[in-house]
């Protein structure tokens, strides 16, 4: 059998790295999704005389149906596992058998809401408020994640939302897995969230000293000649650092010298055909979760890398519900015209997170402000394509995997999104915990506003004793031992 020259071409380009590939028929559609550590030997596998002679009768007819394919370097083997199970789910190729029982990776749970909450394992992302981590590859090393980190802190296993006495005397816990007991007070409310805010770090990755600390004690019980428990720590130890650094290295931005930045700029000057190379890069995503306090990020980026101190966070005031286009526009608008009045330097590009419609709604704004010549583009998320808009037969522009080009891009883009995150669960939590004073006897829409206004923000409130709550004007100890009480169950 003879392949197209298309696929013959594209066998001698495949790289010796990780990641998907994706199989297409004659009409281009996707019949085939999956994953590979090295995508060079995996994918030219499919087009050896030998497989096509040895070959399952399924092999056999998905070779036959293949007139094209694409690849998506990856990272990491990890990384695409988890994104061959995305890509499946999201189109459901008709070759993908396996994955049709929609299985799904194990996830971390930590639901925060409850008074005194605990962890737990689950396979599926639900809007409850709850945390959640992974997906992880390894279940074993979610189920020992979990079983470290509740022995660790002493969080419960017991199932009621807010445990007391009468639960304790049916439970053991608190001997034989050293749970902390709150539902006896051995340790308080705020204490016991202190806890759970640690575990959750660990969980982001930020607590990796916990690892060293557990290899010491691996290596301390070698040196006692206590084997057995040192071989035990050990493989708590390995899968330990299987759940926190999978999470890292999925998620990890890479990272670029100046000098490999400067090169990229050069190369996206080329690539844009822009008149000069951006040193200055602002890029804009949004953030809703079902059109509920819908905000905007805008990052920058200066000579390639991330420059903090030019971030700007915006609220949409013009748009009600999920509207990320005219969310898009009022942003741009507000950023550029604000810019205008001021007289400052504009950027070199402007980037935003979405397709055409995004792009075309900022552009848009952009003529308004009669800014037409201000290079604007959009970033795709599923083949990380440059969006642009010059005539109607531009087309979308892939540039070269691997390169220092996309590198800047999409580390910007992919800073705004987490920018944009961050400030939607601020809001979020915010929103929240002012809507639990409304819920306290005695605390009108009057004495709300006078704490806010004594506190600064929720923030410190939240933070302040009981003490002093109750050197807010007009709120004695009582009100503010109710306050306390309130805000601890969050």
């Amino acid at each position: 059998m003879e392949f197209s020259k298309i696929i013959r071409e594209k066998l001698k380009k495949l790289p010796d790295e990780p990641g998907c590939y994706l199989m297409r028929d004659r009409d281009g559609k996707i019949i085939y999704i999956g994953k590979a550590a090295s995508l060079r030997k995996r994918v030219q596998s499919y087009f050896r005389s030998h497989t096509r002679r040895t070959a399952q009768p399924k092999i056999r007819s998905l070779i036959s149906s293949i007139e094209d394919f694409d690849i998506v370097v990856l990272k990491s083997e990890a990384e695409a596992i988890l994104t061959e199970g995305k890509l499946i789910k999201e189109y459901r190729p008709h070759y993908n058998t396996l994955w049709k029982d929609d299985k799904r990776f194990q996830m971390i749970r930590v639901d925060v809401q409850h008074p005194f909450p605990t962890i737990g394992k689950c396979r599926i992302r639900k809007k409850d408020g709850a945390e959640y981590f992974g997906p992880y590859t390894s279940g074993m090393a979610a189920k020992v994640a979990v079983e470290f980190l509740e022995r660790k802190f002493g969080l419960r296993r017991c199932r009621p939302r807010e445990p007391d006495e009468e639960t304790y005397k049916h439970c053991n816990d608190d001997i034989i897995a050293n749970c902390s007991a709150p539902c006896i007070g051995n340790v308080s409310p705020g204490e016991y969230r202190r806890r759970v805010e640690e575990v959750c770090a660990f969980l982001r990755g930020e607590r990796m000293e916990m690892l060293k600390e557990l290899r010491a004690e691996m290596e301390q019980a070698a040196s006692e000649l206590k084997f057995e428990e040192a071989a035990a720590l050990r493989d708590v130890l390995l899968h330990l650092n299987n759940a926190v650094r999978e999470r890292a290295k999925v998620r990890k931005t890479p990272k670029m010298k100046q000098d490999e930045a400067r090169i990229g700029l050069k190369q996206l000057q080329k690539q844009l055909k822009l008149s000069a190379e951006p040193r200055v890069i602002e890029c804009f995503d949004i953030s809703n979760i079902s059109g509920t306090n819908s905000v905007a990020s805008m990052v920058c980026a200066v000579d390639g890398v991330p420059y903090p101190n030019r971030y700007r966070r915006f609220r949409i005031k013009t748009v009600e519900g999920a509207d990320d286009p005219r969310s898009m526009a009022e942003v741009v608008r507000r950023r550029y015209s604000r810019l205008q009045r001021e007289k400052k330097e504009m950027p070199g590009l402007v980037m935003v997170d979405g397709g055409i419609t995004q792009l075309r709604a900022a552009k848009a704004e952009l003529r308004l402000l009669g800014l037409d010549d201000l290079p604007i583009v959009g970033l795709a998320k599923r083949y990380e394509e440059i969006v642009w808009d010059y005539d109607e037969n531009s087309g979308n522009l892939v540039l070269p995997r691997n390169s220092p080009e996309l590198t800047v891009v999409t580390r910007l883009r992919d800073e705004a999104h987490r920018f944009a995150i961050t400030y939607h669960r601020e809001l979020r939590r915010r929103r929240i915990m002012e809507s639990r004073l409304d819920e306290i006897p005695g605390i009108g829409s009057s004495k709300k506003e006078m704490l806010l206004k004594h506190f600064g923000s929720i923030t410190r409130l939240n933070r302040a004793s009981v003490e002093q709550i109750s050197e807010a004007p007009g709120i004695g100890k009582k009100t503010a031992e109710l306050i306390r009480a309130e805000l601890d169950k969050k």
